[in-house]
């Protein structure tokens, strides 16, 4: 057991005594559990692939790791204040394509283009280290926004509670404390006693690989199960709650989240199973009016026919893989964001928690 807060994307300064120059350090998911592997990584690219292939992953942790990556483009520019505000363009709008779903990617990315913009710098190293801080800001306050969320949705917990999550929404998601997970850590720290259901989350098995290890790892009792037995544990009675993340909410309330989760909404909804999506204000989208807006990433075949490197179906065979599905607004009971629990009609109250 560990329960030391595992920092999933930090910048590391190369010297003590400045920000610059430094390399963004990542958790490398695609080598859990089996290993704890960290990756230093110094170009928009290197930044670019780790987000594509789920090195890291999560909304909030994409945001801060493409904000860093901005800010490692920035260093190997060289020259004046305008060529280093053309590397940090040139990064942002690279790392923008890394993937189309989760709206933290795209609202660190602003905030990394208006830094850039602000101002008019001493000179490029000025620029530089103006970027980097930027880049930690946002970290902080998304660590911020998960303990709050913590500290919220720890309410909504009762000693003896069973909870089912769906996908990884902890502090491999996040900067360290998660958002779905986070209440269960909180009300964990303050001595209640809890039961996980983890859902497996195919096809990358993000449940199993992911959600039970940093559980475990903090002493949370933790029962993995596959994704078709989240009915059968909610008719026997062992669920009483239902949380997981999102990774974009429309201003209605609907919510996107990792494919599966609209299934397990439904679910809980046959069975009188209150059901909570838990965020930050940066996961809002208000400039999508619904969930019909939302951007859906599809991966490659090969996630599903190849899972892990071993074929299990026939070659050739056609294969639909979005990564993400919607659910509702009407399914869910609250939203959890650091301002608080917004309840039904959401839309304005996801005015209020934005404005």
């Amino acid at each position: 057991m560990d329960s030391k807060p595992l920092r999933t994307v930090e910048w590391i300064p190369d010297r003590a005594d400045a920000p610059v120059p430094g390399a963004v350090r990542i958790v490398d998911q695609t080598a859990l559990p089996g290993e704890l592997v960290f990756r230093d990584l110094r170009d928009a690219e290197s930044v670019w692939e780790a987000i594509r292939v789920l090195r890291v992953r999560g909304a909030p942790a994409i945001g801060i790791a493409a904000a860093m990556g901005v800010a490692a483009a920035a260093q190997s520019e060289g020259g004046d204040v305008d060529g280093v505000r053309a590397a940090a363009e040139r990064a942002a709008a690279r790392l923008a394509t890394s993937r189309p779903t989760a709206v933290n990617l795209f609202w660190a990315l602003d905030r990394m283009r208006r830094a850039a913009a602000a101002g008019a710098p001493r000179s490029a190293d000025d620029l530089r280290e103006r970027l980097v801080l930027e880049a930690m800001r946002i970290r902080d306050e998304d660590a911020g926004m998960c303990a709050a969320i913590g500290r919220h949705g720890a309410a909504l917990l009762k000693d003896g509670d069973g909870i089912l999550t769906h996908c990884n929404a902890g502090g491999l998601a996040t900067s360290e404390l998660g958002t779905a997970l986070a209440p269960i850590y909180v009300a964990h720290a303050h001595g209640l006693r809890l039961r996980v259901y983890a859902d497996e989350t195919r096809p990358l098995l993000q449940g199993a690989r992911l959600t039970a290890w940093e559980l475990s790892r903090a002493g949370i009792d933790v029962t993995l199960i596959c994704d078709n037995v989240a009915a059968q544990v909610m008719r026997e009675g062992r669920v009483n709650v239902v949380f997981v993340g999102a990774d974009r909410i429309a201003a209605n309330g609907d919510a996107a989240n990792k494919i599966g989760t609209y299934g397990v909404a439904r679910l809980a909804h046959a069975h009188r199973i209150p059901f909570y999506v838990l965020a930050p204000t940066s996961t809002f989208d208000p400039a999508a009016a619904t969930g019909d807006a939302i951007p859906i990433e599809e991966r490659g075949a090969e996630e599903v026919t190849e899972g892990f490197g071993r074929r299990t179906a026939p070659p050739g065979v056609r294969v639909y893989a979005p990564a993400f599905d919607v659910t509702p607004a009407e399914l869910i009971a609250g939203i959890v964001c650091e301002k608080g629990i917004l309840r039904p009609p959401y839309a304005g109250a996801i005015r209020g928690a934005v404005g």
